[in-house]
């Protein structure tokens, strides 16, 4: 059964990080991209970060240079690394599998991420 399962939101101030995680289960991250989306209220789903199942990662232009996507293919677990974070990054954010054919299939929960001083 496929699953993922975010954690490591929360409230933080602005400029201060965060450390999410996606644990995985169900599949192997060797054969599988990820992708870390992020919706706000009010506003459409971004996808913010993804990383292939070699590894590639691609980021959108708002976080480039403050976030950074890694795996644990051991731990099956996927992060996403967010410093200096600001107002504008509160949203809920999703991480999801890549299905390979240009489409996400399996998406966890989500995790709350709230930038506020």
């Amino acid at each position: 059964q496929v699953q993922l399962v975010e954690s490591g939101g929360g409230l933080v101030q602005p400029g201060g990080s965060l450390r999410l995680s996606c644990a995985a289960s169900g599949f192997r991250l060797d054969n599988y991209g990820i992708g870390w989306f992020r919706q706000a209220p009010g506003k459409e789903r971004e996808r913010v970060s993804c990383i292939t199942s070699d590894g590639n990662t691609n980021y959108t232009e708002s976080v480039k240079g403050r976030f950074t996507i890694s795996r644990d293919v051991a731990r099956n677990t996927v992060y996403l690394q967010m410093n200096n974070l600001n107002p504008e990054d509160t949203a809920l954010y999703y991480c999801a599998r890549d299905s390979g054919l240009q489409a996400y299939d399996y998406w966890g929960q989500g995790t709350q991420v709230t930038v506020s001083s």
